[in-house]
């Protein structure tokens, strides 16, 4: 109903439960297949920090590691989001999630047989952000295919939800591990782990098509999604304020061998506690989004949810106490959690079906392919000033950063709010019957 030229919410007795997207079968398939996975990536990227820091103890080479693996996704993130729009975004996952199946298994035996060096880490580690590159945009891409359009919010929470159940249990696990038989065996459960989300893929029955990509060439393709944009001024100020939150936020997770043995005298078992704190955090976030039943008031929860990361980023980097420490790292991932999760169905609710692929590339890029120059440049950083510095300056350039973004959306919310009307239109029917408004999303 309009009312005051906003659109008003259905009563609460007529909305659906919390895990309603689970109603479909291939996202019920997604959701299995994708949570097991995860918890073997969790394994894996808590053990390979681990045993890097272990051969080298080396600050500067725990934020290279870092960069490998994720540079690629920058790199090819234009490319891949036109190929995760152009092709069958179920078989690009078979594939993707194929290829890092066998480059776990590879890593596995490595350090199993005691072969593994530095230089190992590092080529495994780019292979497997390439592979990366094209399995993001296309996973993002592929949950509106599996859900109808109504459910696309309520998905997207229980997407992170999953990721976030994961990287508790993972690096929980996997600290475990390590300290019992070593990281070559969490690479190895990562391996197997694989299986599983192959498998669900595969039995997929077959989804509604994506829209596909206009026949002009690759090039001109990409140049399209970037000038959508570019040109598309809430989409853009999402983006940006992800980019900055990753740049100079994001390195907590690559120092943390440093703080788990240097500062806070914990070892491996302590730092997957410290990673598993933060999980709880980013769970219960997820849980909050699962809950909610449209866009509205989604950019004032990312404008806060970047402040929150900046203080408790500070807080953490600050305490010398492993209680202290752990208890921050909750709000730390709550945050960051929030601000993700919240941009991700923002955008995807204004951006069209045709572009998604390579608009989701650009999420994809501002959140993981500028992290690892954040991640290199903070290991450099803390071999001069100390990791604890590092951290906490990376927390006031989010501070400050959230606070520009508050202040411009006032701005935003007009266009977001043509944007979203646009995108849950249907024919035949006035879209602002059903649809919270883009001023609504952006918050009063």
């Amino acid at each position: 109903m309009w009312r005051d030229d906003r659109i008003v919410d259905p009563p609460v007795s007529s909305r659906p439960s919390a895990l309603r997207a689970l109603r479909h079968r291939n996202f019920q398939l997604f959701v299995i297949g994708q949570l097991i996975s995860l918890i073997g990536t969790w394994m894996q990227q808590i053990g390979e920090s681990w045993l890097m820091y272990r051969l080298t103890g080396s600050a500067t080479l725990l934020g290279a590691i870092g960069f490998a693996g994720l540079f690629p996704v920058l790199v090819l993130g234009p490319y891949a989001g036109y190929v995760a729009d152009k092709y069958d975004r179920r078989r690009i996952l078979i594939i993707t999630q194929t290829a890092a199946m066998v480059l776990a298994f590879i890593l596995s035996a490595l350090t199993l047989t005691h072969l593994i060096h530095e230089w190992h880490l590092f080529a495994l580690a780019t292979c497997l952000g390439i592979v990366n590159a094209f399995d993001m945009p296309a996973r993002q891409a592929f949950i509106v295919q599996v859900v109808e359009r109504e459910d696309l919010v309520n998905a997207i929470a229980l997407n992170s939800t999953m990721f976030n159940g994961a990287r508790i249990v993972g690096p929980a696990i996997a600290g475990l591990v390590v300290a019992a038989v070593g990281e070559g065996w969490c690479f190895f459960a990562n391996g197997v782990s694989y299986i599983a989300v192959v498998f669900c893929l595969v039995i997929m029955r077959a989804e509604r098509p994506a829209t596909p990509a206009s026949e002009a060439s690759a090039i001109q393709n990409i140049i399209e999604g970037f000038r959508y944009v570019g040109t598309t001024a809430p989409v853009r100020a999402l983006l940006i304020l992800i980019g900055v939150v990753s740049f100079t936020g994001m390195p907590y997770a690559v120092l943390m061998p440093i703080f788990a043995d240097r500062i806070l005298h914990a070892g491996p078992s302590g730092m997957g506690i410290l990673m598993g704190a933060a999980g709880i955090g980013a769970l219960l976030s997820s849980v909050a989004m699962a809950l909610r039943q449209s866009v509205k008031g989604l950019g004032r929860w990312v404008m806060l949810a970047a402040l929150f990361f900046g203080i408790s980023l500070i807080g953490f980097a600050l305490s010398r106490w492993f209680i202290v420490s752990a208890i921050m790292l909750v709000p730390v991932g709550a945050s960051m959690m929030m601000q993700m999760a919240s941009s991700n169905t923002l955008i995807q609710s204004m951006v069209p079906d045709e572009l998604r692929g390579r608009v989701m590339a650009v999420y994809s890029m501002m959140f993981l392919g500028i992290a690892p120059f954040g991640s290199l440049l903070a290991g450099v950083i803390s071999n001069r000033i100390g990791a604890p510095y590092t951290l906490a300056g990376g927390g006031a350039i989010c501070i400050i950063a959230s606070l520009i973004f508050g202040m411009r959306l006032p701005l935003l919310r007009g266009e977001a709010r043509r944007l979203i009307l646009a995108q849950r239109a249907v024919p035949g029917e006035p879209a602002a019957e059903t649809t919270p408004t883009g001023a609504e999303a952006y918050g009063h």
